[in-house]
């Protein structure tokens, strides 16, 4: 999902798997169940240019889960299956349907809302960064934040449901973040990358989604495991934790595990893989050129990786892939999902925002949300008009045209799903869930410190002697670099120039370029020396500061060529 907003040919030794993957999706739908910155393609291994004295090695990464290793995963019993069944079985086809749609509501219309989900008997609801209540001084206001939550839960309850509603946000880190401080600020998810620790990366996961309990949510859409391929991906950029699969899958995974272990359910996104295509479905639908076998070799090893790891939920992207159907986008497809399942995937698939240009433009007025269940969809994100996708289910399954089976089978698994979180996780305001707000702040410096990296330019001491000048950059950022400068002992007013290049920003000149966000802008810079700083936290521009000042390395490696510099480019 975007930023901003959620309007957030196949080889012919593949044929075979097409077909299975096309007799999967078929059964699937009749059988009752059982921003980010422009970026450059990896370059071809070449070596730094003559300035940089960096050391190319490759990103590390571990092996992917051992699929009988499954303690944070998904792990519903049979109790909660049987529970979940029993009681979908006793819904009205109007339950059924209300229990597979997330709606999103405008502004602060949160009493409508709430008689929304009672009334259509809906799953919940997301939150987006408009229905946030903040305080005088533009911060979220926690309290009230908390209390509209309960006030959504409340509905769900009174609907008579033996499971909680859904309270989903969009927390990834870095440019996707729809609660902010007091909360902590995480740098982008790309620092997990050139940071390479999974270990850091499984405890910012738990950081992150720790501070989001208390406040009523329990599930986020996070974390993007789509494997980017550079500056020319115009959606994903630093939203991605690395160009290589086995790295992206290794820190999805870990930053998985780490939100489950708080209590929070994650969401890896957006299957079939959205690093590797140059359109923005927000916009308009992009086209995956690529067959299975290179889709197998790149995008879906995250997803695998997840699937291994018994990972709870998976987004589906709007993206056609030709290879499995084409024109049509892989949230409304069924070989898509068939194509998920035949990974392993046992949880719960929901789409991308419905409301997304790619979508909406060619399938208005709930056609979209049918499309989607009948593919193989279980949970339907943001539907544009909520009351229209409710009826519009109602009527495919009273003509047939939605088998009962596949929206009994959809709804089974969102119940399934929320009966198993409400036992195992523990309950918002109950001792031991969740943490205080801004608790992590000192674990996102540690990432941050953990990601700098240097593309060009020398490995130790100082960088620049005691003063600076400062340009370039978004609204704050200067101001937050003169703060960190000052922490680090640093003077701004005269010196070497360091150009601040921040999100959509063009290449920069002077002394010392540091990219802000996905470090492709720097493949073009002319100064002489090079950073990448994944982030424009208060946290990043103190590590920044500090390398500047000779005060600490810079350990990160690239976890995507940029230009001339290969992923692993950075200091021994």
């Amino acid at each position: 999902m975007a930023p901003f907003q959620y309007l957030r040919h196949s080889p012919a030794k593949s044929f075979p798997l097409l077909l299975a993957l096309s007799a999967l999706a078929l059964a699937s739908c009749t059988a009752a169940p059982s921003p980010a910155p422009p970026s450059s393609a990896p370059s071809s291994g070449a070596s730094p240019t003559p300035s940089a004295s960096t050391t190319p090695a490759p990103p590390s990464a571990s092996p992917s889960p051992d699929p009988g290793s499954r303690p944070l995963g998904w792990g519903p019993e049979q109790r909660d299956e049987d529970a979940a069944a029993a009681a979908v079985a006793a819904m009205t086809p109007e339950q059924k349907a209300g229990q597979v749609l997330l709606p999103f509501f405008k502004g602060n219309q949160v009493e409508a809302q709430a008689a929304l989900i009672q009334r259509l008997h809906l799953a919940g609801s997301i939150i987006m960064g408009d229905n946030v209540p903040r305080d005088p001084q533009g911060k979220v206001d926690v309290a009230a934040m908390t209390a509209l939550n309960q006030r959504l839960l409340q509905a769900v309850a009174a609907d008579g449901r033996r499971w909680p509603g859904i309270i989903a946000v969009d927390q990834e880190g870095g440019m996707v973040a729809r609660i902010g401080a007091p909360l902590t600020e995480w740098p982008a998810p790309m620092s997990y990358g050139a940071a390479g620790n999974e270990a850091l990366t499984r405890e910012a996961g738990k950081g992150l989604a720790g501070e989001l309990v208390p406040l009523g949510f329990n599930l986020d859409f996070a974390p993007d495991t789509d494997v980017t391929i550079g500056a020319q991906d115009p959606t994903i950029g630093a939203r991605s934790m690395s160009a290589d699969p086995a790295a992206a899958a290794t820190q999805g995974v870990a930053f998985s595990q780490g939100m489950l272990a708080a209590g929070v359910m994650p969401t890896v996104k957006h299957f079939p893989g959205h690093g590797s295509v140059t359109t923005d479905s927000h916009l308009s639908l992009p086209v995956q050129p690529a067959g299975v076998d290179a889709l197998q070799a790149r995008d879906w090893k995250p997803f695998q990786a997840a699937a291994a790891a018994g990972l709870p939920i998976a987004m589906t992207g709007h993206i056609a892939v030709p290879a499995l159907e084409p024109g049509v986008p892989a949230s409304l497809s069924a070989p898509n999902y068939a194509a998920l399942r035949s990974l392993g995937f046992k949880g719960v698939a929901v789409t991308d925002a419905l409301n997304m240009g790619a979508v909406d433009k060619q399938y208005p007025a709930g056609t979209a949300a049918v499309k989607a269940l009948t593919a193989g969809a279980d949970l339907l994100l943001m539907p544009a008009d909520v009351e229209q996708a409710h009826a519009a289910i109602l009527q495919a399954l009273a003509s047939g045209s939605l088998p009962a089976g596949r929206l009994d089978e959809a709804a089974r698994r969102v119940a399934t799903l929320m009966t198993w979180h409400a036992r195992t996780a523990p309950a918002a305001g109950a001792p031991g869930a969740g943490t205080p707000a801004g608790s992590g702040a000192a674990l996102s410096t540690r990432v941050s410190a953990s990601a700098v990296t240097v593309l060009a330019g020398p490995c130790k001491g100082a960088l620049v002697p005691g003063s600076v000048r400062v340009a370039g950059g978004g609204p704050g950022d200067r101001e937050r670099f003169e703060a960190a400068a000052a922490r680090a002992g640093l003077t701004v007013g005269s010196g070497p120039l360091v150009s601040l290049i921040g999100y959509g920003g063009k290449p920069a000149g002077g002394d010392i370029a540091v990219a802000l966000d996905a470090p492709w802008p720097l493949q073009d810079s002319t100064a002489p020396v090079k950073l990448a700083l994944y982030g424009r936290s208060d946290a990043a521009f103190d590590a920044l500061a500090a390398v500047l000042a000779g005060k600490a390395p810079a350990p990160g490696k690239l976890p995507a060529a940029v230009g001339p510099y290969p992923a692993g480019t950075g200091c021994a």
